[in-house]
């Protein structure tokens, strides 16, 4: 090889890399494929002659040695099929996972897109991308699917179960593996578009791919390029969600289906504005605000991806490769307009919008006689609330750029033996900008006025502000002053270094086939994360509406470790024993946490399996795995704040404590003042106060998974069939939670409030509960109300079990071709405690605000696709199992439910909907059962046509209200990242290649 072409290769090699974009294999062709090979850690992919292939669940990189873990796989024309458009979209679908954040979450989203496999929670599962990890898009350690790519994936392989003896931390529940394409040489552009029935959802997206082989076949460079967008779908656009409509009651909140919902309010649907400790509206009363309209079903997104990879070898036995990715993304999340929510003020007497009635309440409230109610005495206005519509709705818009780059070498050392080294680093830089929030200071200064045109402080063009008229009272002028924009600026970073001795011994054991095949090695990574918001975000309570202050903090960690696996082949082609294989493997973990007097860890993880296959029909297989997940940045460094969290109804709440003296005797131990009591309100919006924050002293969580399974392929009796039946354990010992509003509720109040003892009412579970010393309330002002106190620690427990189940079948009928297949999980079970004298909830079949993302008790896809000639139609059958409100569970009271608060409504929708008059009951969802029907026709031999039609019956989502559950997940009346919000949805897609 030449000087020149050596130089050329180089350069071709480090450009590529350097500009981002993932290698590709050559492209599939587009048969029926299946949606999840059931067998494919048992079956991996054909590899080239000397070619290493990711095996997901193993580091043994030997194609003729095989996993004993399940793992399946979504094949790219699955992909295809569904004109996916976000990896997270499909992964949420899986069964086996539920929901975690993405496009269908707006209040709630942070930006970014998270999976959550077996419902253990986005933290406990890992995301690779060809088996290694990539910079985290948070404190939490997650990563953000938005910057996956679909157009560059092969394949994702979703192992459901323990993996951190390969992969390290964090893999508790599984991994998502995305397989990126190799040795893609020619040219490949992709464009789809997809809109609702309805005229709304529209989302493009296209992508352009370009590789070539060079130097013989010994290099291939790939780049490309992608860019998509998504509109907004607003929640007045859908019947369901075009009004407000409360769980309790099924009243519909608002004016009329099409005009500006009016009315102001503080939260709790009653609309008044409060002033007053008592609750006593100083002004008449306005309609229930209706805040569906403003919140959004499909959140607006944009993004811009590059991707490059490369590889060369230098010499028959070295290899250099590399690969970078570069992304830019927006979203936005928008929600109903900021206001003034429990915030103490104060105002002068002679204040031009106070009338002479307002005057007096106000001059008898504060103890001053008429006479003395005068010129520029202050009145304090104890706890106001007044949602301000006349600013127009709340966004918050987040801009991502990461970049993550990796670089190596793989060496043979011998035909036994090779090493690959490597070492990669990546940033995430997440910028969010919230507007359309009051600044509670600017309504303080705009308060302290004596006539209509001047503030007694005229800093920043001060205006003097009409709090106390009907909607649209605040002018433009005063709308302009109030406004305020805040910035918030989260950068993390990851740096890698990996060396990984892959090989086997040789010489094969009596009775086997094959060598003992074994991975050593070492791996070092290092996790930073800062944090910097601005002066507004920093004030507790000066973004109305937006909870908590957000601190800066920052914080980093270092990771050393050693690793080892074997896969042992015993026997082979022996009687009752074609196959009998053991595997083992351990990682030693030492962390080293950067903050002063904070000792350092270690951990050990380690898993033995097997592998069984009697005779060529059928393989036994079975893997146990010690697991851990060291803490992360945000559990080990964030700091303590006052935030919101979910819990519709509280105890002290209306004349509960009336007559009851220890009802009564909790309630002011909490802080309540003894006027409030009778009069104290539920938490605003079913949005409660919780003071949490990181913990330095917690330690790894351990869990131990199993799984035990068969596979049969009977390969001579049914040609072309094969069926994987698996079940999984997994329990989470020593976990790091904190318990949720409802448990703490419990803690103190027990299973029935009014049989509170006296001993109860003193406790420490009912003492740290801190309410307004104002109003009683548990939600107000994040600088005097702490609400419910949630201390991370290490006594929580998660446990779940259940079935996976894949069939899948092809055959060719002559010139028609059928495939089959089936993925459906049963879970047995999802338990959490959040500490051991903590009640065990099992939240399988039931949604509430104790249980987050719904997780059904059975869930499949099923897909049926006939091929002929160029032509495929397939049929995506989507079922969801039914599911029940929480407090319907035969152990409710256990649960925290008391007999008055277990049902939601049940009868006729009232108020302005387009549901009033139907009869609706919020505590069940009957099964749900969608159908995607999918048409792929190649034109020609290099163009490619996919037609889709996504809930084809256009069956509408379940009505539950708007706070059956907790707020990211139950929105617009619904749960739209579970159930089909958006309705009938068309799409197309075109693919040219050459």
């Amino acid at each position: 090889m030449t000087a020149r072409s050596r130089l050329l290769a180089s350069t071709l090699l480090i450009g590529a890399a350097s500009i981002a974009s993932p290698a590709f294999a050559q492209t599939a062709p587009l048969t029926p494929q299946t949606q999840t090979e059931a067998t494919d850690a048992n079956n991996p992919p054909p590899a080239e002659a000397g070619q290493d292939i990711v095996v997901t669940g193993t580091l043994i990189s030997n194609p003729n040695l095989v996993s004993s873990s399940p793992v399946n796989v979504i094949a790219e024309n699955e992909l295809t099929l569904r004109n996916t458009n976000t990896v997270e979209q499909i992964i949420r679908e899986l069964p086996g996972a539920v929901p975690g954040i993405g496009s269908s979450v707006n209040n709630g989203q942070g930006g970014f897109a998270t999976i959550n496999l077996r419902n253990l929670g986005s933290q406990r599962n890992l995301v690779l991308l060809d088996g290694d990890r990539l910079v985290p898009a948070a404190a939490g350690g997650t990563v953000d699917l938005n910057n996956i790519p679909v157009a560059l994936i092969q394949r994702v392989d979703v192992l459901t179960g323990g993996a951190s003896t390969t992969y390290g931390a964090d893999a508790v529940s599984g991994v998502a593996n995305f397989i990126t394409k190799r040795d893609f040489a020619g040219f490949e552009a992709n464009v789809s578009q997809q809109i609702s029935e309805r005229g709304d959802a529209n989302y493009f997206r296209s992508d352009l791919t370009i590789g070539a082989n060079f130097d013989d076949g010994r290099g291939n460079a790939v780049l490309s390029v992608g860019y998509q967008e998504a509109d907004p779908l607003y929640q007045g656009k859908r019947d369901i969600s075009v009004f407000t409509i409360g769980s309790a009651n099924g009243v519909a909140a608002g004016a009329s289906p099409t005009s500006v919902p009016t009315g102001v309010d503080f939260g709790n649907g009653q609309g008044q504005l409060q002033v007053n400790p008592a609750g006593t509206a100083l002004v008449t009363a306005y309609s229930p605000f209706n805040f569906s309209p403003y919140n959004i079903f499909q959140t607006p997104f944009k993004r811009y991806n590059i991707f490059g990879q490369a590889h060369y070898e230098i010499s028959d036995n070295l290899e250099v490769y590399s690969r970078a990715l570069f992304s830019k993304n927006t979203v936005q999340q928008i929600i109903a307009p900021s206001g003034i929510f429990g915030e103490a003020l104060t105002i002068p007497a002679n204040n031009p919008y106070l009338n002479a009635s307002l005057r007096a309440q106000l001059c008898s409230l504060n103890n001053v006689s008429a006479a003395n109610c005068t010129g520029t005495t202050s009145l304090n206005l104890p706890a106001v609330y007044r949602r301000s519509t006349e600013l127009g709705p709340r966004v918050s818009t987040w801009t991502t750029q990461v970049f993550d780059y990796k670089a190596g070498l793989r060496l043979k050392l011998s035909d036994h033996h090779k090493i690959d080294i490597s070492g990669a680093y990546g940033e995430n830089q997440l910028d969010q900008v919230q507007s359309g929030y009051v600044l509670r200071s600017r309504v303080q200064q705009a308060l302290n006025a004596n006539n209509t045109s001047t503030c007694t402080v005229t800093t920043n063009g001060c205006v003097p502000l009409n709090l106390f008229g009907q909607d649209g009272s605040i002018t433009s002028a005063q709308a302009a002053f109030l406004n305020g924009q805040s910035s918030i600026v989260i950068k993390t970073a990851l740096s890698q270094a990996k060396a990984v001795l892959n090989g086997d011994f040789g010489a094969t054991l009596p009775w086997a086939a094959e060598p003992i095949g074994y991975a050593l090695g070492g791996e070092y990574r290092k996790y930073s994360y800062n944090r910097a918001p601005d002066a507004y975000a920093l004030s507790p309570g000066e973004l109305g509406g937006a909870g908590g202050a957000i601190l800066p903090f920052n914080g980093s960690y270092d990771v050393k470790e050693a690793f080892g696996e074997l896969i042992a082949p015993l026997v082979a082609d022996k009687p009752f024993f074609r196959a009998l294989t053991l595997e083992g493997g351990f990682r030693y973990s030492k962390y080293q946490i950067f903050a002063a007097n904070r000792p350092n860890f270690d951990a050990w993880t380690y898993k033995g399996g097997i592998s069984w296959e009697p005779f060529a029909a059928i393989k036994f297989r079975g893997n146990y795995q010690r697991a851990v997940r060291a803490p992360n940045i945000g559990e080990l460094f964030s700091p303590v704040v006052t935030s919101l969290d979910n819990l519709a109804v509280d105890p002290c709440a209306g004349t509960a404590p009336v007559n009851n003296a220890n009802l009564t005797l909790a309630c002011r131990n909490q802080g309540a003042p003894a006027a409030s009591i009778g009069s104290i309100l539920n938490p605003a919006s079913g949005q409660v106060n919780v003071t949490g924050g990181g913990n330095p002293s917690i330690l790894p969580e351990k869990a131990d998974t199993f799984t035990a399974g068969v596979v049969i392929q009977p390969k001579d009796l049914i040609p072309g069939f094969s069926l994987a039946i698996d079940y999984f354990d997994i329990k989470v010992n020593d976990a790091i939670t904190a318990a949720t509003p409802g448990d703490l509720i419990s803690a103190c109040f027990g299973n029935n409030p009014a049989s509170i003892t006296a001993a109860q009412a003193a406790s420490a579970a009912c003492t740290s509960i801190r309410r307004s010393p104002l109003n009683g309330r548990l939600s107000g002002s994040s600088v005097t109300v702490p609400g419910l106190t949630q201390p991370l620690t290490n006594l929580g427990r998660l446990a779940t079990n259940g079935v996976d189940l894949n069939a899948n079948y092809k055959h060719e009928f002559g010139n028609v071709g059928l495939n089959l297949s089936f993925q459906g999980t049963w879970t047995d079970k999802n338990t959490f405690r959040a500490s051991p004298t903590g009640y065990n909830r099992d939240c399988v079949g039931y949604y509430s605000v104790n249980c987050g993302s719904i997780q059904p008790e059975w869930q499949w896809n099923q897909r049926t696709s006939l091929s002929l000639g160029e032509a495929t139609v397939s049929l995506l059958w989507r079922h969801i199992s039914g599911v029940q409100y929480e407090g319907q569970a035969a152990d409710f009271a256990a649960r925290g439910f008391t007999t008055a608060n277990r049902n939601l409504f049940n009868g006729t929708v009232t108020g302005p909907s387009p549901l009033a008059g139907r009869s609706f009951n919020f505590n069940k969802i009957p099964a749900y059962d969608y159908f995607d029907l999918s048409v792929q026709f190649e034109a020609t031999e290099h163009m490619t046509f996919t037609f889709g039609v996504r809930n084809l019956l256009d069956k509408q989502p379940p009505l539950v209200g708007s706070s059956a559950g907790a707020t990211a997940f139950n929105s617009g009346n619904t749960y739209p990242s579970t159930y089909d919000a958006i309705g009938r949805l068309y799409n197309v897609s075109a693919r040219v290649r050459f």
